[in-house]
């Protein structure tokens, strides 16, 4: 059993000891467990709790998941691509980024965007011949899903023919979906299925998890045995106190109720993957109706004494394979009084356990904070947005004009009118430089940086990114979020738009070096791509959330390059 140990602020340690006492007086694990939605806001949260008992379905139909490793692994693909985005996608590529390639199985790889150079980037590394796509979309009608499909299907279709093409793929998706539709009538190899009354980001245990899983080789059955042990703890016979799922939960909860809603991971490098999927799982199911917690993943350690009192650390710890110098600022958290938790995993199979964990953390910290952790209203609407932008550039090839509020040969500046009158009264100046600048000169302590990138993930972007964070989080003593568009809109991007408003924001876009037309539309890739980033810009605009964006001109690289010179 993984463990855990905490070291708590007086006030936090009085915030979980009252929650604590109302918990086991109310009897509220039995009632979370009998799916009572007056735990929550009585808004049928208890229609999405399927995954409490996924486990047993899952551990009841393993021969499935067997027969499916056992035949990729005789099979002679050579790679393995998932089609999928937030919770259809994450917990897949944690399952890579951990347990990496192995042997025997083919490689495997996580395609979660529209930028074009992602998309190339990928098609560069496998052999289409020789790779099997996984379609994973609860609804079916995701539209990154849906024109990454299109795009790798034709592709096959036109180097090698249209007979058997739907071998290629496997569906994952809600019975009745519309992908189900398309699966059956083109042939594909096969269709699992996900469940209804679990959603995306709770979906890692199930179908949407377990599938990707099988193809990478994991042992489901150790994995799943594992998962068992943690579901067990967390079980209504179980003391409150020593539940431990509920007591994460009571800690996330006390921490938003006292200001300490920066919750901020360090991971052993062997589970730092772990990373994304936690991420997607606070910001989208407590960031809304104004309150929240903001996970704060990948940002590089300093000093205990550099960081504000809106902290709570949160140290996992792989104990197959621990990193000293974290072991060390674990210590020093905990000397420094920080607020730190320490959850220790036994070795990366102990993931099944940590996502139930998480699962149930979260669901008992959205009812501490009375919020309905199931739903996502601002992702909603940010789909919206994007829909509307993609028919006017449809209907006449092009979106709307916009003016740059300042520019130069590398960078131009846009803003929203409010924006740009905030920053006027920082600044007269409308340079780049001095734009940057005075978007930064917004942050207040007890904010954070929200950087929205609708870049290529490349190693290099992303070591880039961590750097301008890291100069931001020194200087200006406040907490930094990096989301890579547009998978981040189905994860911190309802944190950003729905959750407390304390972020300062740098959308980043850029120009494409390559780009596909999609099949079945009148626009390519990068039209999807500027949609997205021009509908979420609206959406944080129309919410008065503090931002600018940073459109590149040319190289990528160069360009933030010259982003970090100007605050360096």
């Amino acid at each position: 059993m993984n463990t855990e140990k905490f070291s708590l602020t007086a006030d936090l340690s009085a915030g979980v000891k009252e929650i604590v006492s109302e918990w086991q007086s109310g009897g509220k694990i039995g009632r979370l467990w009998s799916r009572d939605s007056s735990l929550w806001t009585d808004s049928e949260e208890g229609e999405c709790l399927g995954w409490l008992d996924i486990l047993s379905e899952q551990l009841s139909n393993l021969s499935k998941l067997k027969s499916l490793h056992l035949e990729i692994k005789k099979n002679e693909f050579s790679h393995v691509v998932l089609l999928g985005m937030g919770g259809a996608s994450l917990s897949s590529e944690t399952f890579r980024l951990c347990f990496g390639g192995l042997p025997g199985f083919p490689d495997f790889k996580v395609l979660d965007s529209t930028v074009p150079e992602q998309v190339a980037s990928i098609e560069e590394e496998i052999d289409l011949k020789q790779t099997l796509f996984i379609v994973s979309s609860k609804s079916g009608a995701t539209i990154e899903s849906n024109i990454l499909y299109e795009h790798f299907n034709k592709k096959i279709q036109e180097q090698f023919g249209l007979e058997g093409t739907g071998k290629q793929f496997i569906a994952i998706t809600d019975p009745g979906s519309v992908l189900e539709s398309l699966a059956v009538k083109s042939g594909f190899k096969y269709v699992y299925h996900g469940v209804p009354s679990i959603g995306g980001r709770f979906s890692a245990l199930s179908n949407f998890g377990m599938v990707p899983a099988a193809t990478m080789g994991l042992d489901i059955e150790r994995l799943l045995s594992r998962t068992q042990a943690m579901q067990n703890a967390c079980q209504e016979s179980i003391a409150v106190k020593d539940n431990p799922g509920a007591m994460l939960g009571f800690i996330l909860g006390a921490a938003g109720k006292a200001g300490r809603n920066k919750i901020t991971f360090f991971l052993s490098p062997s589970i730092r993957g772990l990373g994304g999927w936690l991420e997607q799982l606070l910001a989208e199911s407590i960031g809304k109706r104004g309150i929240g917690l903001i996970p704060i993943n990948g940002e590089p350690l300093a000093n205990p004494f550099v960081y504000g009192n809106d902290r709570l650390f949160v140290y996992i710890r792989d104990l197959s394979a621990p990193d000293q110098e974290q072991d060390k600022f674990s210590e020093e958290f905990k000397k420094s009084g920080q607020p730190i938790l320490r959850l220790v995993l036994r070795d990366k199979y102990d993931l099944g356990m940590e996502f139930f964990r998480w699962e149930f953390a979260i669901a008992v910290a959205g009812s501490v904070l009375r919020i309905n952790p199931f739903d996502q209203p601002d992702v909603e609407l940010s789909k919206l947005q994007t829909k509307r932008l993609t028919e006017i550039y449809k209907k006449s090839g092009a979106f709307p004009v916009e003016k740059p509020l300042g520019h130069d040969n590398f960078i131009e500046v846009y803003a929203d009118d409010l924006n740009s009158k905030s920053l006027k009264n920082i600044s007269s100046d409308t340079s780049v430089k001095q734009l940057v600048r005075a978007q930064l000169q917004r942050l207040t302590p007890g904010d954070y940086l929200g950087i929205l990138a609708y870049i290529n993930m490349s190693d290099d972007n992303q070591s880039k990114l961590t750097r301008f964070r890291r100069i931001v989080r020194d200087k200006f003593g406040v907490a930094t979020s990096v989301g890579f568009g547009p998978r981040f809109l189905h994860s911190t991007g309802q944190m950003y738009k729905g959750g407390v408003n304390s972020g300062v924001f740098l959308q980043i876009t850029c120009e494409d070096s390559v780009d596909f037309q999609v099949p079945s539309l009148h626009y390519s890739f990068g039209v999807v791509k500027e949609a997205q980033a021009r509908g979420d810009f609206e959406v944080l605009a129309s919410r008065k959330r503090r931002i600018i964006r940073l459109h590149i001109k040319g190289d990528v690289l160069q360009g933030l390059s010259r982003i970090i010179e100007f605050i360096e």
